[in-house]
C-alpha cells in the first residue's frame, strides 16, 4: 500500500466502516465467500455507504480525480457538435448515462443553445440520488430558462431515438475477475477472515462467464476482467434504440490490448484523492473503483444486439475532428488571460501523453448512414 494515500478524518473512517460491515453481512448470507463483482457493486452503488450513493464529493480538485468534463468546457461543447449530428440525423432528443456532477450537460446544453440546436428532451440516467441532486442543483442555477427540456430517469426508456452519450460510463461497472491457471479458469471473490476482506478463486458460476472466459486467449497464470454489466448496458440500449446513435468516451482498449500477454494483472485500478492504487479493499465506499473497457467486448455486443459500429477513434481525434481548435480559435491569442488557460485545457484533452490517447471514443447506432464527424480521421477500428 502507497504510504502517500491521504489520512482520512474520523466521520469518513466511520462510514467506511458502516459500508465493510455491510460488505461482511453480505459475505456471510452467501455462505462465505462472494464474487469480485459483487463486491465492488457493494463499494459503489450500495444504498446510502457505496463511493457513489454517498455524499462525498468526487470530481475535480477537491474530489478524487478529474474528468474531462470538470477540466475544460471545450469537451462538452465539442460533444455536443457531434450530437447536433446525430440528432439532425435521427431525431431531437438525447439521452446521457451517468452524468456525473452535471458539468458535461451543463456544457452540451449551453452549446447547443449556442447554435440554436436545443433538443426537445435532454434525459439523464442517473443511479446516484446524490448525484442526482447535484445535477440538478447545478443546471438549475446556470441554466434556469431550460429546466422544462431536462428531465432525470430511473431507468432506461423502452424506446430511444436520437443521441445517446456516456462518458466515464462503462468503467464504474462492476467486473468480474478472472483468473487463468494451470490450464483452468476461476473467478476470483471475496471472503472474510478475522475482519479483514481477503481473496479466494473459485470455479466460476455463471456458465455465460465461463463461456467468455474461455474464448480469451491468455498465458497462465493470468489475472484480468470481464464486465458482464457493461455488456448488459449496451444490450439493453441496443434492444431499446429506434433510430440515433450512442457515444462512449472512456479509457480503454480493444481486446487484442486488453487481453495482452504482458498484462497479466489486468487494469484494475482505485482512485483516493488524486492517487492511484490497485487495492481494492482499502478504505471502501471512500475510494472509487475501476477497470478499463473493452471496447471489442462493446462492440461485439451492440452488434449482436442489431445495432450498427459507426466508429472508434482517439479522444484527440474525436475532439478535433469535430471542431475543438476552432472553439478555441473564438477566443484571441492576444487575451492572454483567457487563452491560455483554454490552450493548456485542450493540450491535456488531446495530448498522448494525458488524455488524447488512453481515452477512445466508439459510436454505435441504428438507422445512421453517413459517417459521423468525429470519426472521419485517426479510425482505430484495427484495434478492435
Amino acid at each position: 500500500m502507497p504510504i502517500t494515500l491521504p489520512v482520512p478524518g474520523p466521520d469518513a473512517l466511520v462510514h467506511s466502516a458502516k459500508l465493510c460491515d455491510l460488505i461482511r453481512a453480505d459475505i456471510a448470507a452467501q455462505g462465505g465467500w462472494i464474487p469480485f463483482s459483487r463486491f465492488m457493486e457493494l463499494a459503489l452503488y450500495a444504498p446510502g455507504f457505496g463511493y457513489y450513493t454517498a455524499g462525498s464529493r468526487k470530481f475535480g480538485e477537491e474530489g478524487d480525480f478529474t474528468t474531462a468534463p470538470e477540466l475544460s468546457t471545450l469537451f462538452g461543447r465539442t460533444v455536443a457538435r457531434q450530437l447536433i449530428e446525430v440528432m439532425r440525423a435521427s431525431s431531437p432528443h438525447v439521452l446521457e448515462l451517468g452524468a456525473g456532477s452535471g458539468k458535461l450537460a451543463l456544457d452540451i446544453l449551453g452549446e447547443l443553445e449556442r447554435q440554436d440546436e436545443l433538443p426537445e428532451s435532454y434525459s439523464i440516467l442517473e443511479v446516484s440520488a446524490d448525484l442526482r441532486e447535484r445535477q440538478q442543483a447545478l443546471l438549475r442555477d446556470r441554466l434556469p430558462h431550460l429546466a422544462g427540456r431536462v428531465r432525470w430517469l430511473d431507468t432506461l426508456p423502452e424506446k430511444i431515438s436520437g443521441a445517446v452519450i456516456g462518458n466515464e460510463v462503462l468503467d464504474a461497472f462492476p467486473v468480474h475477475l478472472m483468473y487463468w491457471t494451470n490450464q483452468r479458469i476461476l473467478e476470483r471473490g471475496v471472503t472474510d477472515l478475522a475482519n479483514h476482506f481477503s481473496w479466494q478463486d473459485r470455479l466460476p458460476e455463471s456458465p455465460a462467464l465461463l463461456d467468455i472466459a474461455s474464448k480469451i486467449k491468455v498465458p497462465d497464470d493470468y489475472l484480468s476482467e470481464i464486465s458482464l454489466t457493461a455488456r448488459g448496458l449496451v444490450a439493453s440500449l441496443c434492444e431499446r434504440m429506434e433510430t440515433g446513435a450512442m457515444l462512449f468516451i472512456d479509457y480503454g482498449f480493444g481486446a487484442g490490448e486488453y487481453y495482452h500477454p504482458q498484462r497479466t494483472r489486468g487494469t484494475l485500478m482505485c482512485h483516493y484523492r488524486h492517487h492511484s492504487h490497485d487495492d481494492p479493499f482499502y478504505l471502501p465506499g471512500l475510494q472509487d473503483i475501476t477497470a478499463h473497457v473493452d471496447f471489442t467486448a462493446i462492440a461485439e455486443t451492440a452488434i449482436d444486439h442489431g445495432a450498427h459500429f459507426l466508429g472508434y477513434t482517439s479522444q484527440a481525434h474525436f475532439l478535433i475532428n469535430n471542431g475543438v481548435t476552432d472553439l478555441l480559435g473564438e477566443v484571441p491569442a492576444e487575451d492572454v488571460k483567457a487563452y491560455a488557460p483554454l490552450s493548456a485545457q485542450l493540450q491535456k484533452l488531446t495530448s498522448p501523453a494525458e488524455m488524447g490517447e488512453l481515452f477512445k471514443v466508439i459510436a454505435l447506432g441504428k438507422g445512421m448512414d453517413q459517417p459521423l464527424a468525429g470519426f472521419l480521421r485517426g479510425d482505430q477500428s484495427r484495434h478492435l
